[in-house]
């Protein structure tokens, strides 16, 4: 599962596109506070990029820009929090949310959180690494993921969620920097974003498959909370 927990099956398909559109313009519009003009916002600019990637509609990100830079007249009052704690079995969990009323999130994040255990704010995020994440792919077959990490100036490289893709992991301050120089690599970059990965996650062959589709079935619900951006989950593979 790595960094980041995904929701797997086709089924989901449909659900989890509308779902990561959403995601993004929230992304968006906290990162156009800073401005509308993604040549002087690199936040903006990699989260543009990346809903570009997905196909997000060329409207909806451009309204999303507007309405996060205050030029719509609409206020955007979303706070950033993270919810700390374990999924049943001991596994660590990390959940990024973006939120315009905290009190409701961190009443659903308590009932979510009855299935495992919640934690206080450093109770879990010693285990893990604020790190630069980057999935790129190769623009022609033999491309060196290695060569490219040390050209580009990443940390370290590991293969990606989907077959045929590098997960690029730099310094969170290197992230614009690498994110620019991995196409000159032959690399080119599908997603650039901040996250966290786990130092110690635990071996799924430790868990019985039962233990193991407890575990999915907690980080599901978790994921489909509407205020939940990105869950990152202490689980090998």
């Amino acid at each position: 599962m790595g960094a980041q927990w995904k929701a797997k099956g086709k089924e989901l398909a449909a659900n989890a596109r509308g779902k990561l559109f959403g995601r993004l313009a929230k992304d968006i519009m906290i990162a156009a506070r800073n401005g509308a003009d993604p040549a002087s916002n690199a936040r903006l600019r990699l989260v543009m990029e990346q809903a570009r990637k997905v196909s997000m509609p060329k409207d909806t990100l451009e309204r999303a820009v507007k309405k996060g830079a205050g030029l719509t007249g609409e206020a955007v009052h979303f706070e950033h929090v993270i919810y700390e704690g374990f999924a049943p079995h001991q596994v660590p969990v990390m959940v990024e949310c973006l939120t315009d009323n905290l009190n409701r999130t961190a009443s659903e994040m308590r009932v979510l959180f009855r299935k495992g255990h919640q934690g206080t704010s450093g109770s879990v995020s010693w285990d893990f690494s604020h790190v630069g994440l980057i999935e790129a792919e190769p623009q022609a077959a033999g491309a060196d993921p290695e060569l490219a990490a040390i050209e580009a100036g990443a940390q370290d490289f590991e293969p990606g969620e989907d077959a045929g893709t590098t997960l690029f992991l730099t310094d969170p301050t290197d992230l614009d920097l690498v994110s620019r120089a991995l196409p000159a690599q032959g690399f080119s970059v599908l997603s650039a974003k901040l996250g966290y990965k786990p130092k110690n996650p635990v071996d799924p062959a430790s868990l019985s498959a039962a233990h193991l589709e407890e575990v999915e079935s907690f980080l599901a619900a978790i994921d489909a909370n509407d205020d939940v951006q990105n869950v990152y989950v202490g689980l090998a593979g």
